[in-house]
């Protein structure tokens, strides 16, 4: 009896759920395929690389691993460290720019100067012969 009611009260999920999510995995790892088939680069490339590989790790993750019928404070649980962490890159991503920059704007160019002073001293050097 105890074990009929743990079963009634367990969720159960037809397998055409399943069978429809995975067909979408294959359709969109096969349109991950065809960006490189196509020969697409830069931006596009990678912009479209990375929608495929978001969503199907959403789908997998809402329907393989349940998350789509939990509770939402279990899902912040989960989702919201992720996206905490993609923020602190991007947070990076922008302050490294600033910092290149600035370093650029004080310290000139770096190996570019030094290349230009061999250059010189060459030149300088070859003439005197």
């Amino acid at each position: 009896m105890a074990q009929e009611r743990a079963h009634e009260e367990g969720q159960q999920h037809p397998i055409k759920l399943y069978l429809v999510v995975w067909g979408w995995l294959f359709v969109l790892s096969t349109c991950s395929y065809l960006v490189d088939y196509f020969g697409l680069e830069g931006y596009l490339r990678w912009s479209l690389i990375l929608l495929f590989m978001v969503v199907k790790a959403g789908l997998i993750v809402a329907i393989f691993m349940h998350m789509a019928w939990e509770r939402l404070a279990l899902m912040y649980a989960i989702l919201v460290p992720p996206g905490a962490v993609l923020l602190f890159v991007a947070i990076m991503a922008f302050e490294s720019d600033y910092t290149h920059l600035t370093r650029v704007a004080f310290f000139g160019m770096g190996n570019v100067s030094a290349q230009n002073q061999a250059v010189e001293y060459q030149k300088s050097s070859g003439s005197e012969r």
